[in-house]
């Protein structure tokens, strides 16, 4: 059962694998992003020049973006600043409460919108629980706090799984 709100349907190496032909491949129209460790570390305030390479290339493409963090508003809205974009603070994911909050401003469709993130047990669970298809891809830079360490250790053996069936293999 929890298999269903873990499962990712997509695992990519980096964010920036989520092009404008990879989301016109996928039928994305929207996308959900976390912010920190999935775009930035949790050091970065600012959009990092990739990032906001990648979010015009996105934009260019008429694919909206927003932003559902876990957390504070001053962090997530002063990274989200520089480009333009709604943005969602202290949203307690995997409530559902920031992704129909980010759909609701981006107009999206949640047919086409698809949440990234890095995290099975917060990002993952939230489009799931809402419905939405998912990407994950590997954290830039885990914060090594205990309670990262318990979510991660969580979250190993599902992803072990999922790569496994990814890669078609069937070996433990």
């Amino acid at each position: 059962m929890l298999d269903r709100y873990l499962r990712p349907d997509f695992i990519l190496d980096t964010y920036s694998e989520v092009t404008p032909e990879f989301c016109r491949e996928h039928g994305i129209t929207a996308l959900i992003c976390d912010i920190d460790n999935t775009l930035v570390t949790y050091d970065d305030p600012l959009p990092t020049e990739p990032v906001l390479n990648w979010h015009r290339a996105l934009k260019d493409a008429g694919i909206p973006i927003s932003f559902v963090s876990n957390n504070e508003p001053e962090r997530v809205l002063t990274f989200a600043a520089p480009l333009g974009v709604p943005a969602f603070a202290k949203c307690g994911k995997p409530s559902k409460r920031g992704v129909r909050a980010a759909i609701g401003a981006m107009g999206s469709d949640p047919r086409g919108t698809v949440f990234l993130g890095d995290q099975l047990l917060t990002d993952v669970m939230s489009a799931k629980r809402f419905g939405l298809r998912a990407i994950v891809v590997p954290p830039i830079k885990d914060k090594m706090t205990a309670l990262f360490r318990v979510k991660r250790a969580i979250e190993r053996p599902f992803m072990k799984k999922y790569l496994r069936e990814k890669s078609g293999g069937t070996g433990s």
